[in-house]
């Protein structure tokens, strides 16, 4: 399994309060995709991430748990690897680079 800490950094105190109310459940919508294989995060269960009136935190830590086949997907460089978040108000995703790749490689090892 791999485990990454999502962080919004917003400076501005009303910008951060307005977005982070607007994004709640966000933990719940990151995601790896390993060529067409969308790997869905596991959100940390410690506490709620997400506040019963809709607000976000600003830190989300989450897990991917991947099968030995997942794995030895990510493991083929020749295979994109994207990591993502599919949130209605926030949708953003990035293609790894190699070099993010080979290092995040030696974690699965």
């Amino acid at each position: 399994e791999l485990v990454a800490t999502l962080m919004f950094e917003i400076d501005n105190p009303i910008i951060r309060a307005d977005f982070l109310g607007k994004i709640g459940g966000i933990e719940e919508k990151v995601y790896i995709k390993i060529t067409k294989e969308k790997i869905k995060a596991i959100p940390e269960r410690d506490l709620d991430r997400t506040s019963a009136e809709g607000k976000a935190s600003s830190v989300q830590f989450v897990h991917f748990k991947f099968s030995e086949e997942q794995i030895k997907k990510f493991k083929d460089l020749n295979n994109e690897i994207i990591i993502g978040i599919d949130h209605s108000l926030y949708n953003h995703n990035i293609v790894l680079a190699n070099d993010t790749k080979k290092s995040l490689i030696n974690d699965l090892d």
